[in-house]
């Protein structure tokens, strides 16, 4: 009977903990840059982020960039319907008046969003 109760609470934990972490993944995804690019006032070099978010009024989202666990960026930007799951993910960027590249939009793999800055 102890055994039934055991294995009862822990899949019980197993389908809570799955659901939060599932719930946790819809407001972020990750990132590849190849270039350095600009995202609000900060350069990120090329490499591996996490973008996470969260949504405010009008669809207006306040954007945090991580590397290695750390917060290396904040922006400002909104989430913008894709016609179907991006097949991969991609950054687009745009070249600034200075050259540099700026981070314009980043689409997600197979999710139906993508983050869009600047405007």
């Amino acid at each position: 009977m102890k055994a039934l109760a055991r294995l009862t609470s822990l899949a019980t934990l197993t389908v809570a903990l799955t659901t939060v972490t599932f719930a946790a993944s819809k407001n972020q995804g990750n990132f590849t840059l190849f270039d350095t690019a600009r995202v609000g006032s900060t350069d990120l070099r090329a490499g591996d982020y996490k973008a996470q978010w969260q949504e405010g009024s009008d669809g207006a989202v306040k954007v945090e960039i991580l590397q290695n666990g750390k917060t290396v960026a904040t922006a400002e930007g909104k989430l913008k319907d894709l016609p179907g799951p991006a097949p991969y993910s991609a950054v687009v960027t745009k070249s600034t008046s200075d050259n540099a590249k700026e981070i314009d939009e980043i689409d997600f793999n197979k999710r139906n969003q993508a983050l869009v800055f600047g405007e």
